[in-house]
């Protein structure tokens, strides 16, 4: 499956041209000044020896719909650099591990690993699917432009405290991340110009825009990111 094969939306920055590429699922692919990010690139979303190689990895937590080895190994070469959790990292070599609440750069792009976790969606009583603590949301700003990539969470408390979020990708699938109400309430909190819904499996989207579609100016994009 060749890149022509997915949907790219491009985005006007101060510092160039973003690209995002809808891979699957949690998976995207981003091209920024001549450099390729992947985020939680995963064998099962797409065939990546038909995909360029990775100038930076962003994985979001250990489960296996976004942690893929092979896959990662697959894409990086001896400049690549990956970032990830400290539970990922123990499966990786030679990865920087970032946890909630750490600020970093790479060539010039501030990258910041932001809280994703579970509040409502239990696995058992006292055992949510993700942990606090354990996975990274990530916002990378481009230019001028912030991109919120959230991971598996909910909407969270600390989402309120996120600042000039421009584009923002929300989990909307049951039971592991967001009700179409609660991606809809992020939204909001973030007030992001551009709201993609992403890792949302059957939960239809249609309820999502119902949801959003008296909320001013959010302009809320349905991409093939079941």
């Amino acid at each position: 499956m060749s890149l022509k094969s997915f949907e790219t939306d491009t985005f006007e920055t101060s510092a160039g041209e973003l690209k995002i590429t809808f891979i699957g699922h949690g998976t995207l692919m981003l091209a920024f000044g001549g450099k390729i990010i992947h985020v939680d690139p995963v064998g099962r979303e797409a065939d990546y020896s038909q995909l360029p190689k990775a100038d930076l990895i962003l994985v979001t937590h250990e489960h296996q719909d976004h942690l893929d080895p092979a896959v990662l190994e697959m894409l990086r070469t001896d400049k690549t650099a990956i970032m990830t959790t400290e539970i990922c990292a123990k499966r990786l070599e030679g990865c920087t591990t970032m946890k909630n609440g750490n600020v970093t750069s790479y060539e010039g792009l501030k990258i910041e690993a932001v809280p994703a976790y579970n509040i409502v969606h239990m696995r058992s009583e006292g055992m949510p699917f993700h942990p606090k603590g354990d996975g990274n949301g990530y916002i990378v700003t481009f230019g001028d432009k912030r991109v919120y990539l959230a991971g598996d969470t909910e909407n969270i408390p600390e989402m309120k405290e996120l600042k000039d979020i421009d584009i923002a990708f929300l989990p909307m699938n049951l039971p592991y991340t967001m009700t179409p109400e609660m991606v809809a309430d992020a939204a909001k909190t973030l007030g992001a110009k551009v709201i993609y819904p992403y890792h949302y499996g059957e939960t239809d989207t249609a309820e999502l825009v119902d949801l959003l579609k008296d909320a001013g100016d959010i302009d809320v994009r349905i991409r093939k990111l079941k």
